[in-house]
């Protein structure tokens, strides 16, 4: 399977990037509330993923195991 090249850090619109991790996320049932684009360092353009419950992170490692690796 040949996967598309990814976008170079600079053509990536860190709003539009939320969408992916939230939607992909949502399909195993782990809302993250917080996710959302970082304020203080728009320059960077960081996605905050915030702080989860230790319930919410073990899911969120057990889902990410069961996954391909991102190409």
């Amino acid at each position: 399977m040949t996967s598309a090249p990814l976008p170079l850090d600079a053509d990536v619109d860190p709003f539009a990037a939320t969408e992916t991790p939230r939607a992909a996320l949502d399909r195993t049932g782990i809302v993250l509330a917080p996710l959302a684009v970082d304020p203080a360092t728009p320059s960077l353009r960081l996605i905050d993923l915030d702080r989860a419950r230790a319930p919410v992170a073990v899911r969120l490692a057990h889902a990410l195991q069961r996954r391909e690796p991102a190409p």
